[in-house]
């Protein structure tokens, strides 16, 4: 059974790697720009709220965060909207798999 099959198991800093693999994979912009809207509801969420008033001026700084999300807590906060896009492009998975490589160790 591969990992992909229970994504509730994965950790979320892998969930949001496969996420946004998937998605600059087939250039899905829109889930890009979902995961950037969404950035600083998840920094509050995981207590960062001087973080969650970012605005235009701070774009740049999101996109490394969408795209990097170093910080586990933010990721945590942020899994709901991984775990539906993944499970929304599920069949697309197992071949992001085997082109980047597996996911997770057990």
């Amino acid at each position: 059974m591969s990992d992909l099959d229970d994504l509730d198991a994965l950790p979320s800093r892998e969930l949001h790697d496969l996420a946004v693999r998937r998605a600059r994979h087939h250039l899905d912009v829109a889930f890009l720009w979902e995961l950037l809207r969404a950035i600083p509801a998840g920094e509050a969420i995981a207590g960062h709220p001087d973080h969650a008033g970012a605005d235009a001026l701070h774009l740049s700084a999101l996109i490394g965060d969408a795209i990097d999300a170093d910080e586990t807590d933010v990721a945590d906060a942020l899994r709901p909207l991984y775990l539906d896009y993944l499970r929304k492009h599920h069949d697309d998975l197992t071949g992001l798999e085997r082109h980047y490589g597996h996911t997770h160790e057990h």
